[in-house]
């Protein structure tokens, strides 16, 4: 029987991993920044697997047991339905996280004197040490290659992207470079420290004011940074990428470099007291440190705080792109709800038409992630991503759940919208599951958007709010409730993140301050059938309470577009949340209305009628 394309590159890697003399290998979707989304020279897993979503692991074993392929894919509860559509069963078992981690399956599946084979620039120190000691109790062996396997057999590896790194002038960042650089400078030596390494590519381009083209829908340049104590800062980066007005930008304080010195770089600081972030730095920064003699402190990133609360100007740009976005997507809505009764618009058709009218705005840089395009049953898939062979169409009578986002150089937006696809006769409604699952969803949301906390606040003790009508139903969602949000930078952001606190999931140990951007989406998912989720993003300011003790926060709704009322079961509101379902749909006429005309401004009117 001839092998299919997945099969034949697994067939390839274990011949490739038995020439090195490696029991097994382990392939993340990773880049040598642990960034969440990568280039496609990095997109190793997809390339070996098929798997397409944006977290999830491989383990394989060089030698294939008697029981089992020998090979297992992991991920969380997100992509548990997609994994099964785009990976082979007979080549991968199906592995869910926490409950078994790669960790976990390796100890107990590799065997004994077996030599694991991981590439040191795509895991981080936290996950090798673990691994590390788990197959040493079992009598195996991790092992760092020189050089992925993956790259040694993929002939038609995409190159790391030559674009252009582009400075993104202080009049956005509303801070300087200089005065962001003097601040870690101070945290530096206020912690007796000589450096910092900033692998992070969203920490490398906040701190330095610069932007670029080399990952997929986040708008960051390939580089890595060493900040000094005295204020300066060396990049490392493709020389090809640096233009005349990169170096006038960043000036004589920051040195630039090739990005291959960045290793003989580390290695020079020998005797150095340096911070490294382990929760975004690989083993290779860590072994590269620590092998030339420099005492390594695991600190958190000091970008990454001060990234994650954004100054007035910052604040100020979100709230445009918002509002700009909002409008393009109240005109997708119309369409939508226009065209899609007649049963001719399909997943991918849907997507295509919401860039466009994003792309109308002349402002759009990219989308900050891929269009989450879901009709019926692949709404149920939390993080689907809708492609040539998966593309269904859009039935009427049917749920539609759109979940998107845009990045302008003012700011970074995320929206989910779920809509009730009406039939050409009128006759189709919500099923009364529908509308309950809906407005419990909505409830859910309503109440984190009203929340008002005090300082000290994390982000898992607001997840319940967002649960609370679901969980009366008996019912409940597998994601985060909330995750940060950059400016004009990655649309999931840390460290501030809404979520169970379970499995000590990052971030949401996180406490809340003014200055953070957060998504607040509550969802329901049904196998097979449908998917529900509204999210807005929000803003976390002061509140004035009469009489309060101490300081509190709350909420600014930054996200401004109708929320679809054919799916609301209004016996099941209070009338808080009526009221606050009218006020906050009277703001978003008031902020798309001007920016409308023509049928899709009488759709607004109507979507924004209040209940």
């Amino acid at each position: 029987m001839l092998m299919n394309t997945h099969e034949a590159r697994l067939d390839a890697l274990r011949k490739e991993l038995k020439a090195r003399g490696l029991g097994g290998f382990v392939v993340p979707i990773s880049d040598e920044h642990m960034s969440e989304y990568v280039g496609d020279y990095a997109q190793r897993l997809a390339w070996l697997t098929g798997f397409g979503g944006s977290a999830g692991t491989a383990a394989v074993l060089t030698d294939v047991p008697a029981e089992g392929p020998g090979a297992a894919m992991f991920v969380d509860g997100r992509y548990t339905l997609q994994v099964r559509e785009q990976v082979d069963g007979r080549l991968f078992e199906y592995q869910s996280v926490p409950a078994t981690p790669v960790t976990a399956w390796l100890a107990d599946k590799a065997p004994a004197g077996a030599k694991i084979g991981f590439d040191p620039w795509l895991h981080g120190k936290p996950w090798v040490d673990a691994t590390r000691a788990a197959l040493a109790a079992k009598g195996a062996e991790l092992v760092p290659v020189q050089g992925n396997p993956i790259d040694a057999i993929w002939a038609d590896q995409p190159a790391p992207s030559p674009a252009p790194a582009l400075v993104h002038p202080s009049e956005l960042a509303g801070q300087s470079s200089e005065a962001k650089r003097s601040e870690v400078a101070e945290w530096l030596a206020a912690k007796g420290l000589d450096a910092a390494v900033i692998s992070a590519l969203d920490g490398v381009a906040w701190l330095l004011n610069l932007r670029g083209s080399d990952v997929s829908r986040t708008p960051v340049a390939l580089s890595f940074v060493l900040a000094h104590a005295d204020g300066t800062a060396e990049l490392f980066i493709a020389e090809e990428k640096v233009t005349p007005e990169l170096r006038a930008h960043l000036g004589n304080a920051v040195t630039v470099r090739p990005r291959e010195a960045f290793v003989p770089q580390l290695q020079a600081l020998g005797g150095k007291q340096v911070a490294v972030d382990p929760e975004r730095a690989v083993e290779a920064v860590f072994a590269a440190l620590e092998g030339a003699g420099a005492k390594v402190v695991a600190l958190t990133d000091p970008t990454v705080l001060a990234k994650a609360q954004k100054n007035p100007v910052e604040q100020a740009g979100h709230r445009a792109a918002q509002a700009r976005d909002g409008a393009a997507i109240a005109r997708f809505l119309h369409w939508l709800s226009i065209e899609a009764p007649k049963g001719g618009v399909d997943e991918l058709g849907a997507a295509a038409q919401l860039q466009a009218f994003r792309e109308e705005t002349g402002l759009l840089r990219d989308t900050s992630f891929d269009t989450i395009s879901a009709a019926g049953p692949h709404a149920a898939s939390p993080h689907y991503k809708v492609d040539e062979q998966s593309n269904i169409r859009i039935d009427p009578g049917s749920v539609y759940l759109v979940d998107s986002g845009g990045q302008y150089a003012d700011g970074t937006t995320d929206i989910t919208r779920t809509v009730w696809i009406g039939t050409p006769d009128g006759l189709g409604e919500p099923t009364a599951e529908h509308k309950d699952r809906f407005t419990r969803v909505l409830k859910g949301h309503i109440m984190l958007d009203q929340i008002v906390f005090p300082r000290g606040t994390v982000g898992a003790q607001l997840d319940t709010c967002a649960r609370y009508a679901l969980w009366q139903a008996g019912v409940d969602y597998a994601h985060g409730t909330g995750h940060g949000v950059g400016s004009f930078l990655s649309v999931h952001e840390g460290p501030q993140r809404i979520a169970k606190a379970a499995g000590g999931q990052a971030g949401t140990g996180q406490e809340l301050l003014p200055g953070m951007i957060l998504s607040n989406e509550p969802g329901y998912y049904k196998a097979g059938r449908f998917g529900i989720r509204i999210e807005n993003l929000v803003l976390v300011e002061p509140r004035e309470i009469a009489g309060m003790e101490g300081e509190y926060f709350g909420f600014e709704t930054l996200t401004f577009a109708p929320i679809d009322a054919a799916l609301v079961d209004c016996s099941l509101l209070t009338r808080g949340e009526v009221e606050w379902w009218n006020a906050y749909h009277a703001k978003v006429e008031a902020m798309l209305a001007p920016q409308l005309d023509g049928a899709a401004l009488d759709w607004l009117k109507a979507a924004c009628t209040p209940l």
